[in-house]
């Protein structure tokens, strides 16, 4: 294992530097552009009454802290559902997961519960338990047929992410008054997001990141075929549940902080994969990382695209992501 990670320790700091550089240029771009020797000078010497200083600190550096959170919870989430379910095309989106987190959230903020004093762990954990509801749903009818189980996975968490995403606009036109905050949250967005937002998501992040990360020899086993994991002495059913666990938590907290973002938990592990190959003592933090990067860029170009508007994030990881599906589902089918 520590030969694989010092093989690919060069690769990583390739990547530390790119999400180096495109966290420095997260923090420049916005209605003001601060030019980097500023940004270093408020971060090295702050001054408290300073413009550059509160624009940092009250709005950008939280937004880019969220961006590389809830990067690195999407991407890990989808590296562990890719070897899980054996399927390249599995990822929080794709596999009913994030809609369960959103159906989660949207029914708390429906009930009333986000406003309360319990709302910063209200939120959260009623993503968490919509997306493993959701998740556990998909596997069980995926499982129902022994041929064609990419297509059945992949079909089962179509149908039950349009059924959810149906119910959540059934709770938004029942619930008039909670409208707009729900459908704000749900274009996905850090648009508005602050320290308590990160506050609140780090925790289920944490835990839900070394979860799977903990778990990434019985992922290599998995990612064999259960039978090849039996054969292995692995426990493949409570491997299994525990993985999915911490996928569906670090997917919930990453819905709750900055609703539903696309494709991310698909494109990061492929790309991921390219550089360090397939083993996840390697891919799982690789991934994380990938994962980043492309939402600090989707969160840069939503800023820019179209000014002074400010696209939501999630319509630039959909436009990136949406292609990126065909191709590898085109890959797949192939004769």
């Amino acid at each position: 294992m520590g030969s694989i990670v010092a093989h690919n320790s060069m690769k990583f700091v390739l990547f530390a530097a790119i999400l180096v550089a495109c966290a420095a240029g997260s923090l420049a771009f916005g209605p003001v552009s601060i030019p980097i020797s500023e940004i270093v000078s408020a971060l090295t010497s702050p001054d408290p009454n300073s413009t550059t200083h509160r624009i940092l600190r009250e709005f950008r550096m939280p937004r880019v802290v969220l961006a590389i959170l809830v990067g690195a919870g999407l991407a890990s989430s989808g590296a562990a559902y890719q070897s899980l379910f054996r399927n390249p095309l599995a990822d929080p989106f794709v596999m009913g997961t994030a809609s369960g987190a959103a159906f989660g959230a949207s029914l708390v903020i429906a009930l009333g519960f986000s406003s309360t004093a319990f709302g910063v762990l209200a939120l959260p954990f009623g993503a968490f338990l919509g997306a493993l509801a959701a998740t556990g749903v998909v596997y069980a009818i995926g499982s129902f047929a022994k041929q064609s189980p990419m297509v059945n996975l992949l079909l089962a968490g179509m149908a039950v992410s349009s059924f959810l995403s149906s119910v959540v606009w059934l709770m938004l036109t029942l619930s008039r008054e909670v409208q707009g905050t729900i459908l704000t949250w749900l274009m996905g967005s850090f648009a508005e997001r602050g320290w308590t937002d990160v506050a609140q998501s780090v925790p289920y992040l944490v835990v839900g990141l070394a979860i799977l990360w903990i778990a990434a020899r019985p992922l290599d086993a998995l990612s064999m075929g259960e039978d090849s994991a039996r054969g292995l002495g692995l426990p493949v059913k409570f491997a299994t549940a525990w993985i999915v666990l911490g996928a569906s938590l670090a997917t919930a907290a990453a819905v709750a902080a900055s609703g539903i973002i696309g494709f991310v938990g698909l494109i990061a592990p492929h790309v991921a994969r390219r550089f360090v190959g397939p083993k996840h003592v390697v891919l799982l933090p690789a991934s994380a990382i990938v994962g980043a990067i492309l939402l600090l860029i989707a969160d840069i170009l939503a800023r820019v695209s179209l000014p002074p508007h400010e696209l939501r994030v999630g319509i630039i990881t959909a436009l990136l992501g949406a292609p990126f599906f065909l191709v590898i589902l085109f890959r797949r089918v192939k004769p």
